[in-house]
C-alpha cells in the first residue's frame, strides 16, 4: 500500500470517535499498512540542524507515537524526523476519555490526554530494538508524572534515560493537560531544571544529544526573551515553537470549541508562527536553532514557518487530518516554492521573513 492509498481510507477511521481511529491508525502504520515514501528527497530539503544532518525539514511532533510503536513505519512516510513521547518516567493512564476531540469544520483538534503512555522502560526497550541506523532523524519528547513529580530530579533522570538511544531530547514544560507543568516554564524554575539536566550532561560522551525545549503559545511577548536567554545560557540547542494553546479563537465554528484541553490545528497557525517570529528575533546571535510547529498542513505554511525562523518544522494535526500522503506532498510544495524563490538550500531561507 502507498501513502495515498492509505490517505484514501481515512474517511473511515474519521468514521470511529478520535481516540479509537489514532489507536488504530498507529497498528496499522506498525504494521506497515501505510506503505512507505519510495521517492528520493529533492537535495535542496536537506538541513543540519542542532549538529544532526536532516534529509528533510519536515518532522512529526510528539504525542503521535507516545510509546515508540511504529517509529520506522513513521519514519518509511518520509519525515525528516520524528518525535516519540512524552514519555514519563512512571506509566500512567492519563485523563478520563473522552479526550480527544476532532473540531472538522476547523481543521483543528483539541486533546486533553494528560500524558497518557506506557511509562519510561517500556519505551526504552521499542527503542532499542529499534534496527540502526534509522532512516530519519529519532527524537525523544521527555515529561513528568501528574503525581510525585520532582521536576528537577526527573528530567534528568528521563535525559539520561533516552540519551543513548535519540538523537536529540525534548524537555516539554508546556501541555496544558499535566496540573503546574507550564508553571516550569519561569525563568528560575525552567532554570533549575536545565542546570540538573547540565549535570547530567557532563558525564556523557560528547555531552550527550542535543537538548530542546518545548514552550507553548499562549506565553506572554515579554516572556519570551528572558525564556530564550536563559535556555541559550545553558546549553540548550534549540527551542520547539509551539505547543497547543487554551485560547479560543473566535473564528472557531465547531460545536466542541468549548471542550477543555489543548486546541492545535489550523487555528494555531498565526499565534505559533508570531511566537516563533518572536523567539527567533530573541535568540540573535544566541545558535538556538527553532522547530516550527503548529497549523502545518501544506508546503506553503512549513514555508512560512521557516521564513519566520524555523529551520525545522513539525506536523500533527495537519498528518491526522491528511494521512500519509501529506507528507510527500508538503515536501514536493516546499522545493516547489524554494525553486520558484532562487534558495538553493532550505536553510538558506531560515528567518527571511522576521
Amino acid at each position: 500500500m502507498t501513502p495515498a492509498v492509505a490517505s484514501a481510507l481515512m474517511p473511515v477511521l474519521r468514521a470511529l470517535d478520535a481516540e479509537t481511529a489514532h489507536g488504530l491508525a498507529l497498528r496499522g502504520l506498525a504494521m506497515g499498512l501505510a506503505g512507505s515514501d519510495a521517492a528520493t528527497d529533492e537535495p535542496v530539503l536537506a538541513t543540519r540542524v542542532f549538529g544532526l544532518q536532516f534529509r528533510n525539514p519536515v518532522g512529526l511532533a510528539a504525542g503521535f507515537d507516545k510509546d515508540s510503536a511504529a517509529v520506522m513505519a513513521l519514519m518509511r512516510l518520509g519525515f525528516g524526523a520524528v518525535e516519540v513521547g512524552t514519555v514519563t518516567p512512571r506509566p500512567q493512564a492519563g485523563n478520563p476519555r473522552p479526550r480527544l476531540f476532532r473540531l472538522a469544520e476547523d481543521a483543528a483538534v483539541i486533546n486533553r490526554m494528560g500524558f497518557n503512555n506506557a511509562g519510561l522502560d517500556a519505551s526504552l526497550a521499542r527503542l532499542r530494538a529499534l534496527p540502526r541506523p534509522l532512516p530519519a532523524v529519532l527524537g525523544a519528547n521527555i515529561g513528568v508524572n501528574k503525581e510525585g513529580a520532582v521536576p528537577e530530579r526527573d528530567y534528568p533522570a528521563l535525559y539520561a534515560a533516552v540519551a543513548p538511544l535519540a538523537d536529540y531530547v525534548v524537555v516539554n514544560v508546556s501541555s496544558p493537560n499535566t496540573p503546574g507543568l507550564r508553571d516550569l516554564q519561569g525563568e528560575e524554575r525552567l532554570a533549575a531544571i536545565l542546570d540538573a539536566i547540565a549535570v547530567v550532561r557532563t558525564g556523557l560522551a560528547g555531552g550527550g544529544p542535543p537538548l530542546l525545549v518545548k514552550i507553548a503559545p499562549d506565553l506572554a511577548d515579554a516572556a519570551l526573551a528572558p525564556l530564550v536567554a536563559a535556555c541559550a545560557a545553558r546549553g540548550v540547542a534549540g527551542l520547539i515553537v509551539s505547543n497547543t494553546t487554551i485560547a479560543r479563537p473566535a473564528a472557531l465554528r465547531s460545536a466542541l470549541k468549548g471542550e477543555a484541553g489543548g486546541l492545535s490545528g489550523a487555528p494555531l497557525f498565526e499565534r505559533s508562527t508570531a511566537v516563533l517570529r518572536a523567539c527567533f528575533r530573541a535568540a540573535r546571535g544566541t545558535g538556538l536553532g527553532l522547530v516550527g510547529v503548529g497549523g502545518v498542513a501544506s508546503g506553503a505554511q512549513a514555508y512560512a514557518k521557516i521564513r519566520a525562523g524555523a529551520a525545522l518544522v513539525q506536523l500533527y494535526t495537519g498528518f491526522a487530518y491528511g494521512g500519509p500522503a501529506v507528507v510527500p506532498r508538503i515536501k514536493r510544495e516546499l522545493a516547489a516554492l524554494l525553486a520558484r524563490d532562487g534558495v538553493a538550500r532550505v536553510g538558506d531561507a531560515v528567518g527571511a521573513d522576521a
